[in-house]
C-alpha cells in the first residue's frame, strides 16, 4: 500500500486547522457576546427556514451534521430556553416537530451580526471573490466525492 503524497497530508492538515481555527474564532465572539454557541445558530436558522410546520428532529438532525443524541440534547436547551416549542404530529403520535418562537427569532438575528463579522474579518477579507469561488469549488468537489 502506498502513502499518501506530501501534498495530500499538508493540504488535509490545513484544512482541518483552518477549520477549527475559524470555528473557534466564531465561538469565541459568540462567547464574548454573551451569546450562546454556533450549534444554536445553526439550529434555529435550520429550524426558522422550515416555515410554520417546523421540522422534524430527525430531518434537522441531517442537516445539522450531529448525532441524535446531540440533535436531542440541543432541542431540550432550546425549548427549555423558549426559544423553540414542540408540535405534536397529527399522522405520527410518538413524533413531533420542532417550530421557531418569536424569542428564538430574536436570538438568531442577535447572533447574525456577531457570526457575520467574524466571517468577514477572518474569512471573506483574507481572500480575493476569485479565490473564494475557487475554494468553494475545490470544497465542492471533495464534497461531491465523500457523497458517492
Amino acid at each position: 500500500m502506498e502513502d499518501l503524497t506530501p501534498a495530500t497530508i499538508a493540504a488535509w492538515t490545513t484544512l482541518m486547522t483552518v477549520s477549527r481555527t475559524l470555528l473557534e474564532q466564531v465561538e469565541g465572539a459568540l462567547k464574548a457576546e454573551g451569546l450562546p454557541s454556533l450549534s444554536w445558530y445553526d439550529a434555529l436558522l435550520e429550524i426558522e427556514k422550515s416555515g410554520t410546520e417546523g421540522i422534524r428532529p430527525y430531518a434537522l438532525k441531517s442537516k445539522l451534521l450531529l448525532p441524535q443524541y446531540g440533535t436531542s440534547r440541543l432541542l431540550d436547551r432550546l425549548v427549555a430556553a423558549g426559544l423553540i416549542e414542540r408540535l405534536s404530529c397529527d399522522d405520527d403520535k410518538r413524533g413531533y416537530s420542532v417550530r421557531i418562537t418569536e424569542d428564538g427569532r430574536k436570538l438568531r438575528r442577535d447572533m447574525w451580526p456577531v457570526y457575520r463579522d467574524t466571517l468577514r474579518g477572518n474569512f471573506e477579507d483574507r481572500l480575493t471573490d476569485e479565490e473564494i469561488k475557487t475554494l468553494n469549488s475545490l470544497l465542492g468537489a471533495l464534497g461531491t466525492t465523500i457523497n458517492d
